[in-house]
């Protein structure tokens, strides 16, 4: 099985979120429903700037949390060496 953890954000450099999924195409659409009263509804967070492949559910958990720990410019310069421009990336994400 597959596991994914990701960063969305609302503009290059603004808003973020992290987190993990198992199918992250369908995560990613629920954020960009715009569930009521979420951090990413709140903050218009839509379009995937990152994400990393896992075969273990603990290791991507794991990662997960280690990122949510981490500073700022530590998160932007992670998207940054990937993806410069922030731009939506939900076109790369494996079948």
């Amino acid at each position: 099985m597959t596991y994914y953890v990701y960063i969305l954000a609302n503009r290059p450099h603004g808003a973020i979120y992290i987190g993990s999924a198992r199918d992250l195409r369908n995560r990613v659409e629920q954020h960009r429903a715009g569930i009521r009263g979420s951090h990413t509804g709140k903050y218009n967070i839509r379009t995937l700037v990152y994400f990393e492949v896992f075969d273990e559910v603990m290791d991507a958990v794991d990662r997960e949390r280690r990122l949510k720990r981490w500073r700022r410019e530590w998160k932007e310069e992670l998207i940054g060496n990937v993806n410069p421009e922030w731009r939506d990336i939900s076109d790369q994400i494996p079948f």
